[in-house]
């Protein structure tokens, strides 16, 4: 059987003829990026400047004009497409169906000239996004190892909510978390009635502005370099201050933190520290929502993504164990 989709050695999802999606490839005309992280960002440059046309979404698009500057994706030619928008290209269609991750995140579909749909999900939740039957998928594998599973019943979102609140009455909270997550943090806060103020960096800061765009409430949050901004951080009340994981060991060591990371399955919150957590809130699907979303899609054939941090070669496995559908993991 000839296959209709791959993953490169760099890194690049291959999808009928002319689609190469979230890494640069010299052969592949249109370059998709699914979602603005880094490991589906891979050689933007080389795709700006030689690939035909660059496809995301509007909101991808707005993100990593913050992520990288609001010059760099002007050097080629890009194009916004919407959710469910198809586009034409020679004698293949492309569409960016929702995923459930951060926002302005991408699935991408392809339909052929012989009509075979040729799907790639990249990174989703499986709670809300929706499931496209496909003939062959290329699916994500971060959690996919039948170990993966979380096990607990909790409700993140409440047990989040109440950790920050015993936060606030000693003062101000640190939230450590990626782009996109940090939002969705935001977004639980400010619904759940927090009413302190909300301090963040400029990248951040400029990412939430986009995220208000789009519909996302966050609530009233400052730029941590302002006069007004700093003086809450600084003044000893309560607040709560959002920054990068990268930054975990440089801001806030004597506040009460909470890390927020999808790479917890034993139980739905940890202490590690006198006053630090860490928060089992993810973006990812486990092992089961994996299996699930094949399941559902009825596929002939899977494709694990083996270059992305994961358990691609037993997600193959365990797909070919308990579904019957035949699976492998790529590149080898």
């Amino acid at each position: 059987m000839l296959l209709k989709a791959g993953v490169t050695e760099r890194g690049a999802i291959f999808l009928g003829k002319y689609v190469a999606c979230d890494a640069f490839d010299e052969t592949r005309p249109l370059r998709i990026v699914t979602h603005a992280h880094s490991d589906h960002m891979l050689g933007l440059r080389q795709s700006l400047l030689q690939c035909e046309s660059l496809v995301m979404t509007p909101a991808t698009k707005d993100l990593i004009d913050v992520l990288v500057g609001p010059l760099f994706l002007m050097m080629g030619n890009v194009k916004s497409l919407d959710y469910d928008e198809p586009s034409d290209f020679r004698d293949e269609t492309l569409e960016l169906r929702y995923a459930d991750h951060i926002l302005g995140a991408a699935q991408v579909l392809v339909k052929d000239a012989e009509g075979t749909r040729i799907l790639y999900t990249s990174d989703f939740r499986i709670r809300d996004t929706p499931v496209i039957e496909a003939d062959v998928i290329v699916i994500e594998a971060t959690y996919g190892n039948p170990s993966r599973v979380r096990k607990f019943d909790e409700n993140i979102k409440d047990l989040f909510v109440s950790l920050v609140e015993t936060g606030l009455k000693q003062g101000s909270v640190f939230i450590f978390s990626y782009h996109g997550k940090l939002q969705e943090t935001m977004q639980i806060l400010h619904e759940a009635g927090i009413k302190v103020p909300f301090v963040m960096p400029e990248k951040i800061f400029h990412i939430s502005k986009i995220c208000e765009r789009y519909g996302m409430r966050l609530g009233r949050f400052l730029l941590s370099t302002t006069e007004q901004g700093n003086a809450v951080l600084n003044d000893g009340g309560p607040c709560v201050a959002f920054y990068h994981m990268g930054s975990r060991k440089c801001v806030g060591e004597d506040a009460f933190r909470v890390c927020v990371s999808g790479w917890e399955f034993g139980s739905a919150c940890k202490q590690i520290g006198e006053k630090e957590y860490v928060l089992a809130l993810s973006d990812h699907s486990d092992f089961n929502g994996l299996l699930q979303y094949v399941e559902e899609s009825k596929p002939k054939l899977v494709i694990t993504d083996n270059f992305r941090a994961g358990n691609a070669e037993t997600l193959a496995q365990e797909i070919q164990k308990r579904l019957g559908i035949r699976s492998l993991s790529l590149p080898c």
